[in-house]
């Protein structure tokens, strides 16, 4: 078969979601009565794109397939990004099990969701991104990568908020979104970095010119693909994002963070083997945030109350153990327990349900004798290591601030000096004429009242003080003093308040930040 065909594989499930979004939005599909349309063109796409992957692996094995080009995404000057997909076996592989696990998941989900109000938008947003992360697995460069990447991740926050009256599952969709945009950030600084020193985001320029980059930019560029991998498959510190993710339907939940989108990371790490094997130190580092996250998964497992929480921290026990496997060059297996991994946690959690109905009866598990001894380290894990508020106290509250100092900026500061709109300038000049004829009614009353004299030489006196009041008033006082003056005091308290910001910690971490960014610039 030929590896055009390629292309219809995250194809055939965009096509099955835009047919089931157009429908209803064309108001064709609404109720029970549209229940049985949706499912199977969901059914439909994410099956036949199944069928495809696993007819092109049987007929390619196992060479695999070529690159295929469709086109070009990107050209300017030495620069190309083309429309590529690959299908190499083990991407075949992994594309194969993702779209079986798809394809169950979405046959559980007929009878699960029905007659939920939201059925149909499920549908929809499961195809969605059975397509993006087909995508994900089938693209030849980093960018076509990053578009399956986002896909799934906009999906997934909006499958948390899949119940959007209810504030908890707003906040946790909301939690989950903005933790994701860090490992976004590497993966972006990543491409561009392979478009600087590479001039190409192909994942096979990449590997290929690994070996030709300087150690120091290899590390830089194997950490940032490390972070974007760490984020999206919930590595220490960023594992308590699972946990808020549990709030959506537990067939998008087992899909989602048991059986596809948590080993995408993984997969990312896996097909970037050469680069990771010339930085020797971003190996090491792969091997502590899993071994962290392996015994933080644990630890917090022990003492979970529901059945979905347990099953997602002992997931993250799994990926923790995959990222030392590829730390330690153990790249075979790591692809092999990624692909168990996703089969054996996928039906776990679909399974959850029915595990709950047979052990309602039975008395629950306690948690380990060592564990209830000791409270302290029990509260601890109750609490998941209170890992979330220690994030947000080191990270989320000084950005917030800093947000809060640059919106001072801007209306305080930039505004003025730029110019408001026309309301406003109207107010601020009549505020501006009250306190201006506020004041010369003040001048004027101290002017009349400043001397008074009897006599010659009192009244010339006074003509004099009259004539300097005047001059004062009208060319100085009136004309530049009172605005100059209310100025300066406004300049020298925005001055103390700018020296203060300077000093707080956030804006010097922000310069140092700066700095680096800098020099690796000039560099």
């Amino acid at each position: 078969m030929s590896a055009y065909w390629l292309a219809l594989v995250p194809l055939l499930p965009l096509l099955s979601a835009l047919a089931i979004g157009a429908l209803q939005f064309g108001g064709a599909l609404s109720g029970d009565a549209g229940e049985k349309v949706t499912a199977r063109l969901a059914l439909l796409g994410i099956g036949a794109a199944t069928l495809l992957v696993l007819a092109l692996a049987w007929n390619a094995w196992p060479a695999g397939l070529d690159a295929q080009a469709y086109g070009d995404w990107l050209r300017l000057g030495k620069i190309s990004i083309g429309l590529e997909l690959v299908g190499d076996r083990f991407r075949l592989a992994v594309a194969g099990v993702f779209g079986i696990l798809l394809w169950v998941a979405l046959r559980f989900s007929v009878n699960y969701m029905h007659r939920e109000a939201g059925f149909h938008r499920f549908f929809f947003l499961l195809s969605l991104f059975a397509a993006a992360m087909l995508l994900l697995v089938l693209a030849g460069n980093a960018l076509l990568t990053f578009v399956g990447w986002e896909l799934a991740g906009l999906c997934s926050y909006l499958l948390i908020g899949y119940a959007y009256d209810r504030p908890i599952a707003t906040s946790n969709a909301l939690r989950v979104f903005v933790t994701n945009r860090i490992g976004d950030a590497g993966f972006v600084l990543a491409i561009g970095l392979s478009l600087v020193w590479l001039e190409s985001c192909d994942w096979r320029t990449i590997n290929d010119g690994a070996a030709d980059l300087e150690k120091g930019d290899a590390l830089l560029l194997a950490t940032c693909f490390a972070l974007a991998a760490s984020v999206k498959s919930a590595q220490f510190p960023f594992t308590f994002w699972l946990g808020r993710a549990m709030e959506g339907p537990t067939p998008s939940s087992a899909i989602f963070y048991g059986g596809v989108m948590t080993h995408a990371g993984v997969f990312l790490l896996i097909q970037l083997q050469p680069l990771f094997e010339q930085a020797s130190q971003a190996m090491a580092l792969l091997i502590e945030v899993g071994a962290l996250t392996a015994l933080y998964g644990y630890w917090v497992g022990l003492s979970q109350t529901d059945i979905k929480s347990s099953q997602i921290f002992a997931a993250a026990v799994q990926l923790g153990l995959m990222f030392v496997e590829c730390g330690l060059g153990w790249w075979t297996l790591a692809s092999w327990h990624l692909l168990a991994h996703a089969v054996v946690r996928c039906y776990l959690l679909l399974s959850a349900p029915s595990i709950l109905q047979a052990t309602a009866c039975r008395p629950t598990v306690p948690v380990p004798a060592w564990l209830a001894r000791r409270r302290w380290a029990f509260l601890v894990s109750l609490q998941r290591g209170w890992l979330e508020p220690a994030l947000e106290r080191l990270f989320v509250k000084p950005v917030r601030r800093l947000s809060e100092d640059l919106r001072y900026l801007d209306e305080h500061v930039i505004d003025p000096a730029l110019g408001a709109p026309a309301p406003a300038m109207r107010a601020i000049s009549s505020l501006a004429q009250w306190e201006e004829r506020k004041l010369g009614a003040n001048l004027d009353s101290d002017r009349d009242s400043f001397a008074y004299g009897s006599g010659l030489a009192g009244k010339l006196a006074q003509w004099s003080a009259a004539l300097l009041g005047w001059f004062e008033y009208r060319f100085i006082l009136r004309g530049i003093g009172g605005d100059s003056i209310r100025f300066g005091r406004r300049l020298g308290r925005a001055a103390n308040r700018f020296e203060k910001l300077l000093l707080s910690p956030r804006y010097l971490a922000l310069f140092v930040l700066i700095t680096l960014m800098v020099a690796l610039g000039y560099r």
